[in-house]
């Protein structure tokens, strides 16, 4: 059973991060926002696809401990 909620966990937060940067890319093709606005959200894409991959690392550390 822990096996399930550690994967429905890891599952879910990767999915809840890559709608956030879905909604970051839309928003950023938008040519009507500052370049200073593009910039803090290009940076915020970057961290949420690094914290995306450290889910993905824990999720698998934690398989095999």
């Amino acid at each position: 059973m822990h096996l399930v909620t550690t994967t429905l966990d890891a599952l879910g937060t990767i999915l809840i991060g890559i709608a956030a940067l879905s909604v970051h890319r839309r928003v950023l093709r938008d040519e009507k926002i500052s370049r200073k606005v593009v910039t803090s959200m290009r940076r915020e894409q970057m961290i949420g696809v690094i914290g995306i991959g450290m889910i993905a690392v824990s999720y698998v550390l934690k398989l095999i401990a």
